[in-house]
């Protein structure tokens, strides 16, 4: 009974009857208005409660199923991003690949995990790797160096989507970090992408780091780092501290083509002949 009285229902139904009721009194109290017309009107308005209703109610069960739904595609994403993690320690490169994919594939549709996919990919950088072009003490031969050549296709790949995931310069929204500390690199290239910090404490590149037209919102800590090639900086931005401590880069470095809103550390710090200084935002002359 008690749940009967709190039904929505029975109680629509009832302000239906007390309008219906109500309007039909009030118009009789008009002698221009006849019995028939005041029913009438007394019957719409009375249907319009009802009516009101059904529009609440479809609004109601709309909103249920679209809950439903998030709550599907939310787990079906959890299961997606645990498989995806799971096939990252495969022994084939090409599921590795697809794994990876995979993950890029979730941060395009659903934003609340770009940032977890970009760590997962970092982390994957952060993995032991060996190749015939980083300096070792590896005894290389055929069967190691077709190996290590995969893993590194594999790696690149995780760095293209990087950048990929990564929002473009000069966008607005949520700001993602890098954190690629005691990462080997291949072929970075964050070409016009927008970076929160960026950190790489004892990390090593092969053959480039490319921040063309790059925008760098947050601390970009490039410290004890060996750069065997290219640091590119043509265009790029850095709109807070940036320290290259202790770092060596063996290709001359442009730095006047960069925008660095304050001087940047360059303690300890190696670049050969031909290496061009920076120019702080503010600096006369």
């Amino acid at each position: 009974m008690k749940r009967l009285l709190r039904s929505p229902l029975l109680w629509t139904l009832l302000s239906s009857v007390v309008v219906l009721v109500g309007v039909t009194a009030w118009l009789l109290t008009d002698r221009a208005t006849s019995r028939g017309d005041a029913l009438k009107t007394g019957a719409l308005a009375g249907g319009a409660v009802a009516a009101l209703y059904g529009l609440w109610l479809n609004d109601r069960r709309r909103r249920t199923e679209e809950d439903r739904h998030e709550i599907e595609r939310s787990r079906i994403s959890d299961e997606r991003f645990a498989k995806s993690i799971e096939l990252l320690g495969n022994e084939a490169d090409q599921v590795r690949v697809g794994a990876m994919h995979s993950l890029a594939g979730l941060a395009r549709t659903r934003p609340e995990y770009r940032q977890t996919v970009l760590d997962v990919l970092c982390a994957y950088l952060r993995r032991p790797f060996d190749h015939p072009s980083f300096p070792s003490d590896t005894k290389w031969d055929k069967e190691n160096k077709a190996e290590a050549e995969r893993e590194r296709l594999v790696r690149r790949a995780a760095e293209r989507l990087i950048r990929d995931i990564l929002p473009i310069s000069g966008t607005t929204g949520p700001t993602l970090s890098l954190n690629l500390s005691d990462a080997r690199l291949d072929k970075l290239g964050l070409l016009g992408r927008r970076v929160g910090w960026f950190g790489a404490d004892r990390c090593e590149v092969l053959t480039y780091l490319d921040l063309t037209d790059a925008q760098l919102s947050g601390k970009f800590l490039l410290e004890n780092v060996t750069i065997h090639g290219e640091l590119e900086l043509t265009r790029a931005r850095f709109e807070r501290k940036v320290s290259l401590a202790n770092t060596v880069v063996e290709t001359a470095v442009d730095f006047s083509v960069a925008t660095f809103a304050e001087p940047p550390v360059l303690e300890g710090a190696k670049f050969p002949p031909g290496t061009t200084l920076p120019v702080v935002s503010g600096d006369s002359g």
